[in-house]
């Protein structure tokens, strides 16, 4: 469930690129993504990290202290969509550079468009697994995960909002940058 080597190397130039002072990771794990987005931020910078597993994320703890990055990232224990509309209600709209989402793919629309609120003009929304090891492409009815990345990827695809590019760095990244 982890990303990839050449997906952190890839989200860490992004952050970069970008100028990221602030970031959002949805769907943490062990914490190697955050590790690579929180490496890339200025040393002022700030990673919110969205999980509910309290196990896997303790994993993550012990790694970001002994990456020395723990002072920068900040992980709520709760819903995400919670967390989004917390930082929407506390930060504003416009007040995230760069977001990270992967999680539970039926809950990627919501997490786009809370994402999508919190995001700058220019920022970027890196969405991980959309290719879904081809499922996404083939005819008929697949399981709810399967269907939700569909229907995600066709909406953004035709989001006047929105450029995005679906790129083929490990099981799909599908990346938006907001107009």
């Amino acid at each position: 469930m982890r990303i990839d080597a050449d997906q952190g190397a890839f989200l860490s130039l992004l952050v970069s690129a970008i100028g990221a002072r602030r970031a959002v990771e949805i769907g943490t794990f062990t914490g190697y993504s955050a590790i690579s987005i929180a490496s890339a931020l200025p040393a002022d910078g700030r990673l919110v990290c969205c999980d509910i597993s309290e196990e896997w994320t303790g994993i993550a703890k012990r790694y970001w202290k002994e990456a020395g990055l723990d002072t920068r990232i900040e992980l709520r224990l709760a819903p995400a969509l919670d967390t989004l509309n917390d930082l929407l209600a506390k930060d504003g709209e416009g007040s995230v550079d760069f977001v990270f989402i992967d999680a539970d793919k039926t809950g990627y629309d919501a997490y786009y468009e809370a994402c999508l609120k919190l995001l700058r003009r220019n920022g970027l929304i890196a969405i991980d697994n959309t290719l879904w090891g081809g499922a996404v492409a083939e005819e008929g009815k697949g399981d709810a995960d399967t269907e939700a990345l569909k229907a995600l990827n066709l909406k953004i695809a035709d989001d006047a909002r929105v450029e995005s590019s679906l790129l083929t760095i490990g099981d799909g990244v599908t990346l938006v940058r907001k107009k």
